[in-house]
Formats: structure tokens, C-alpha cells, sequence
């Protein structure tokens, strides 16, 4: 944990810094350099376009990767193994390896260093994240289900909408919470498929390190850290007060069939032989014998 928090809290407060270099101690604390983001034209066109670019490739990579799990499902796909290693390449291929045949790939096709060209790359970069997250909620819902809504005479596609979408539902939320983290940070990609309008936030930061370390870099890193933590905090509390609601709804009705199977417990009680007179000994202290002659007599 020292090792993985330890280097937020070292940079992070310098961006509250009112020196102009990286170092410390503060002296004195200050917003001018949140201040520069939002005021200088270059830092504030780089955060639009990252909103741009990561709002476009996480609705690609999240509508691609739910389509492309579900066509994974089939145990009977030939090479369904294969395919999904294919899908997951971009997680260990090196980052300049794809940068630079995406670059070659996109100047043969005409969308180098354009929006939906740095949209597509960084979707072929998230892919893998909403694939692996929707595999994994998906693979937690039974088949059965399906079966049985085609029996009740649902169709495929409304099976899909009604059956498996909401229960498939958190692993897609989470797959596109993690795509839309993964494009506000990648760097790589971006310098080899972005021309100079498609500049984004962290390749702006790279920029400026390269050329003029300021505390401008640290309130960009800031921003970003808390808009990814303030998105993954949110989901995570929907997700919870989601799975509370199922719950709350849950409860009454195993109340409910709890209830009405002890009644039927009671009612098959009361039709085996001898029920009553069993009850009546107990409760009234009854002794009865069998006369042969004629009905069950008692005698107190």
C-alpha cells in the first residue's frame, strides 16, 4: 500500500503549491494553477477533447464487447478460445508495437490524426476490459434462465433485453467505468494516431514535462485522479444501493413462501390419521379407548 499510495500523496499537493517549480516545502498554498488549466486555451481544449475521446470509445467499447461476449457464450463456437485470446491482445502487446501499426493501418485508411480515429484506437484498447468484466458477470448467470423464458414463449431478443441485460448489467457498468479510465489515461496511442486538434489531457502533461516542468502538470493529474475516483465511487455506491433494493424485494417474498409452505405443513398435520385425537390428549388430558361395538369413546 506504501508503495502504491506513497507517490499520490508526494505529487499531488504540490498542485496547491504557489511556487513555480516542483519542490518542497510549500511555502504557500494557492489555486493559480487550476486556475491556468481552465484560462489557457491549450490546457482547456486537451481536457474537452479527452471528454470527447473517452466518451466515444467507452459507447464503442462497451456496445462491441457486451455483442462480442455474447457471441463468446456458445460453448459449440469453433475456436472460441482462440478468439477470445485475440480480443485480450491489446492488454500485453507493447503500447509503441500498436501505435505504430495503428499509425501505418489508419494513414492507409484516411483517419489519421482525427477524432474518430483516436476514438477507434482507444477503443481497441478498452476492449479488453469491458470483455473481461461482462465475461465474468455473464458467466454467473445460469442457462436455465433463458430456457425457461423460451418456454414461456419469449423471443431471443426479448430474452436478451429482459433476462440477460439486467442481470449482466453491473459487468457492463464496470467494464465501461474501466474503458472510460483507460482513454483519460493513455498517452502512447494518442502520440501516434493524434494530430495537433486531437491533443488530449495526459498527452498535454507529457508535453509539458518534456518541455517545462511546471505545477500545472500536478493540478492536471489532480483532476483527473479525482474525476477516475469520483466515477468509480459513484458506480460502486449505485451498484450497492442496487443490490440493497433486490435485496429488500427478495425479502418479503421468501417471508411470504416461508409462511405459506409452513401452512401447508400445518394442513398435511391436520390430514394424517389420529391427528386430532392426538391434540386432544395433549390439550384436555383425554384417554380413549376403542370399543368395538360402536365409535371412539372418552373418559376423562
Amino acid at each position: 500500500m506504501v508503495f502504491l499510495i506513497g507517490p499520490l500523496w508526494a505529487i499531488l499537493p504540490l498542485a496547491f503549491t504557489s511556487n513555480v517549480f516542483l519542490t518542497y516545502p510549500i511555502h504557500q498554498f494557492s489555486i493559480r494553477w487550476f486556475e491556468t488549466l481552465f484560462n489557457s486555451g491549450t490546457w482547456h481544449h486537451s481536457i474537452i477533447n479527452s471528454l470527447i475521446i473517452a466518451t466515444g470509445s467507452t459507447i464503442l467499447a462497451t456496445v462491441l464487447g457486451t455483442m462480442a461476449v455474447m457471441g463468446l457464450r456458445g460453448k459449440r463456437l469453433p475456436f472460441g478460445s482462440a478468439i477470445k485470446t485475440v480480443f485480450l491482445l491489446p492488454m500485453v502487446v507493447p503500447a509503441v508495437v500498436l501505435g505504430v501499426g495503428t499509425q501505418i493501418v489508419f494513414g492507409c485508411m484516411g483517419i489519421s490524426s482525427t477524432y474518430w480515429g483516436v476514438i477507434i484506437a482507444h477503443t481497441v484498447l478498452a476492449l479488453p476490459f469491458v470483455l473481461v468484466n461482462v465475461l465474468g458477470s455473464l458467466s454467473a448467470i445460469h442457462p436455465s434462465l433463458e430456457r425457461a423464458a423460451s418456454s414461456l414463449g419469449a423471443k431471443p431478443l426479448s430474452i436478451f433485453f429482459r433476462v440477460v441485460l439486467p442481470l449482466a448489467m453491473p459487468g457492463i457498468v464496470w467494464g465501461a467505468v474501466f474503458a472510460f479510465a483507460t482513454s483519460l489515461d493513455e498517452v502512447v496511442i494518442t502520440l501516434f494516431v493524434a494530430g495537433p486538434n486531437q491533443w488530449t489531457l495526459a498527452l498535454q502533461m507529457f508535453s509539458s514535462m518534456r518541455e517545462n516542468i511546471t505545477p500545472a502538470v500536478t493540478a492536471a493529474a489532480f483532476i483527473l485522479i479525482l474525476g477516475t475516483m469520483t466515477l468509480i465511487g459513484t458506480t460502486a455506491l449505485v451498484s450497492r444501493w442496487e443490490f440493497n433494493a433486490l435485496h429488500r424485494q427478495r425479502q418479503p417474498k421468501a417471508a411470504a413462501t416461508g409462511l405459506g409452505e409452513a401452512r401447508h405443513e400445518e394442513a398435511a398435520q391436520t390430514k394424517r390419521p389420529g391427528f386430532f385425537l392426538r391434540e386432544g390428549k395433549a390439550k384436555y388430558g383425554l384417554t380413549t379407548r376403542l370399543n368395538p361395538l360402536g365409535p371412539l369413546s372418552s373418559n376423562c
